[in-house]
C-alpha cells in the first residue's frame, strides 16, 4: 500500500481509529466496559466543523458531557442527523471484528472506515454509558427541535431533505447472536452494509448531513460468548461449532429454568406494524365496586398475566404522539363487558427542555359507561424511559383520582402493586430505564430526621443548662464564724 507523508498518514491513523484507539482504551477499561457503548461521530465528505478533544483514557462519558458533544457538533455542522442505533455494541465487537491486529481484509466495518477517513473531523468516544446513549434520541430531538423519524434504505431513497430545515434520520440496526460466533460477525457485517448504503443515497442528494454511530446498550457479554467462563480456556477454542451450539442449547435452557423459579410473568405486549410499541406489566390488578355499601373486589392478574396467557388487546393503538392499551374482559363483578384502558401521551416542556409521557387516565368501560380516572398530574415520566411505581391506586395515597365529583369512577377503586408501563419508544421486548415514582422523602427518612432533630434539640438543651452553672466565690469554714451575707450584697 502506497503512503503518503501527510495526506496517506492521515487516513491510514482514521482507518486505525476503529481498531487501534478503541483496542487501546479497552485495556484501561477494562474493568467496566460491560457498562459502556461506544459513539462515533462524524460528518459528510467536504463538511468541517472544529474538532473536540476526546475524553483521556479510563474516563466514562455521562449523559451531560454527551449533550455537550453533540450540542457543540451541531451548532457549527449539519443538522440533517443520521443515526445509527444498534440494538447492543461494545469495544470489543471492534476489537475482535474491526481487523485490530493488522488483518484489516477480515475487517467487518470497510464502510464505517470509509467514512470515517473522508470526514475531515470524525469524534470517538469510547466509553459511554449506556443509559446516557438510551437517551441520544432525546438528547437530540431537543437541540434540533424536530421529532425522529425512523427510516429505512428504500424509505429514505424516496425522501427529499432540505439542507435548510433540521431532520433527524433514525436507522435501527439489530444485533443479536445464535449458537455460535461467527453469527455476530455476519450481523455486524450486514448492519455496516446498511451504514454504506444509506451514506451512499445521503451523497446522491447532496445534502450536508451528520452521522452518529452507537448503541442502546452494552454488547459485552453477548459478543464474547462468556469466554472466559463458558469456553473454559484455550483448548475449548479448537471446538467444533457443534460444541458452541451445544453449550448456548445449555444457556438457554438453564434461562428459562430461572425464569421459571423466579415466577417472573412476561409484560402484555401491543404491536403496530409487527413492532412493539407498548409495553405493561403489574404484580397485581385489583378492581372494585361499592354495592349495597360494601366494596366486592375483582383480580385481574390471573387473566392478564402468566403462562400461556393472552389478553385481547382490540382497540389499542399507538403513535408518536398517543398511545392506548385496552384490556379487554368477561365477566368482572357481573359485567358481561369490561375494559382497563390506559391512555397516555407525549410532548415536548419548554420548562424542562425535553419530552415527558404521561398516564392521562385510566379508564374502566362496561357496559356502555365509562369510569375515567385522571393521573396526568401524578404519573409521568421521560419519554425515553419507562414509568414503574410500587402502588398506584386510587384510594390510598392515590395518584389516581376521578375526573369528576359526578363521575361513575367515585363507585370504584383501582389497585395496581408494582406497576410498570412504557408507551413511547419501546426497543425490542424489554423496558427501557424506569423512572420510579418513589420520593426521596420517603416516610422512614422522614422519621430518621425527626428523631435526629429531636436528638440535637436534647442535647442544645444540656450544653444550655451546663453552660449557666456558676462556681461558688465563698465558702464556709466549719471552724470559723459563719458567713453572714447582707442582703443589700
Amino acid at each position: 500500500m502506497k503512503m503518503a507523508v501527510t495526506e496517506g498518514q492521515r487516513l491510514c491513523s482514521i482507518s486505525a481509529v476503529l481498531a487501534v484507539l478503541l483496542g487501546l482504551l479497552t485495556i484501561s477499561n477494562g474493568g467496566t466496559c460491560d457498562e459502556q457503548v461506544p459513539l462515533i461521530l462524524w460528518t459528510s465528505e467536504g463538511i468541517s466543523i472544529p474538532s473536540q478533544s476526546p475524553p483521556a483514557a479510563g474516563h466514562i462519558v455521562g449523559q451531560q458531557q454527551l449533550a455537550s458533544y453533540l450540542e457543540k457538533a451541531l451548532n457549527v455542522g449539519p443538522r440533517n442527523v443520521v443515526l445509527f442505533l444498534q440494538d447492543k455494541m461494545s469495544i470489543e465487537d471492534f476489537t475482535i471484528y474491526g481487523g485490530a491486529f493488522g488483518n484489516k481484509q477480515d475487517s467487518v466495518f470497510p464502510n464505517l472506515e470509509g467514512a470515517l477517513m473522508s470526514s475531515s473531523s470524525p469524534l470517538v468516544l469510547p466509553a459511554v454509558s449506556w443509559p446516557a446513549s438510551n437517551v441520544v434520541i432525546g438528547q437530540l430531538q431537543d437541540q434540533l427541535e424536530t421529532s425522529p423519524l425512523y427510516m429505512d434504505p428504500e424509505t429514505l431513497s424516496q425522501l427529499r431533505l432540505n439542507a435548510s430545515s433540521p431532520a433527524l434520520l433514525v436507522f435501527r440496526l439489530p444485533y443479536g447472536i445464535g449458537a455460535d460466533l461467527m453469527s455476530a460477525k455476519e450481523i455486524l457485517s450486514g448492519n455496516d452494509g446498511v451504514i454504506g448504503q444509506v451514506l451512499s443515497i445521503m451523497k446522491t442528494q447532496s445534502v450536508p448531513y451528520t452521522a452518529i454511530y452507537t448503541a442502546l446498550q452494552p454488547s459485552r457479554e453477548a459478543a464474547s460468548l462468556s469466554l472466559e467462563s463458558d469456553l473454559g480456556g484455550g483448548r475449548s477454542l479448537l471446538q467444533t461449532r457443534g460444541g458452541y451450539r451445544e453449550k448456548g442449547r445449555q444457556r438457554e435452557k438453564q434461562r428459562r429454568i430461572e425464569e421459571e423459579k423466579t415466577g417472573i410473568d412476561s409484560p402484555v405486549e401491543f404491536k403496530e406494524d409487527e413492532n412493539i410499541c407498548i409495553l405493561f406489566w403489574a404484580k397485581r390488578l385489583v378492581v372494585s365496586i361499592l354495592r349495597n355499601g360494601q366494596w366486592n373486589d375483582h383480580d385481574l392478574t390471573p387473566s392478564t398475566f402468566g403462562k400461556g396467557i393472552k389478553p385481547e388487546l382490540h382497540g389499542s393503538s399507538c403513535d408518536k404522539t398517543k398511545s392506548k392499551l385496552t384490556l379487554n374482559y368477561a365477566n368482572v363483578l357481573g359485567h358481561s363487558s369490561f375494559k382497563l384502558i390506559f391512555a397516555m401521551s407525549q410532548r415536548h416542556y419548554q420548562v424542562s427542555a425535553r419530552r415527558w409521557f404521561t398516564l392521562d387516565a385510566v379508564e374502566l368501560e362496561y357496559d356502555g359507561t365509562k369510569a375515567i380516572f385522571n393521573g396526568s398530574r401524578n404519573i409521568y415520566a421521560p419519554a425515553e424511559y419507562s414509568y414503574r411505581c410500587e402502588s398506584v391506586t386510587s384510594f390510598r395515597w392515590p395518584l389516581l383520582v376521578p375526573r369528576s365529583s359526578k363521575d361513575p369512577a367515585n363507585q370504584w377503586k383501582v389497585s395496581f402493586e408494582d406497576i410498570q408501563i412504557q408507551g413511547f419508544n419501546v426497543i425490542g421486548r424489554e423496558f427501557s430505564y424506569a423512572s420510579d415514582c418513589a420520593g426521596f422523602f420517603s416516610p422512614g427518612i422522614w422519621m430518621g430526621l425527626m428523631t435526629s432533630l429531636l436528638m440535637v434539640l436534647v442535647l442544645a438543651y444540656g450544653l444550655h443548662m451546663i453552660m449557666q452553672l456558676h462556681t461558688m466565690d465563698r465558702f464556709d469554714d466549719p471552724k470559723g464564724p459563719a458567713i453572714s451575707v447582707p442582703q443589700t450584697e
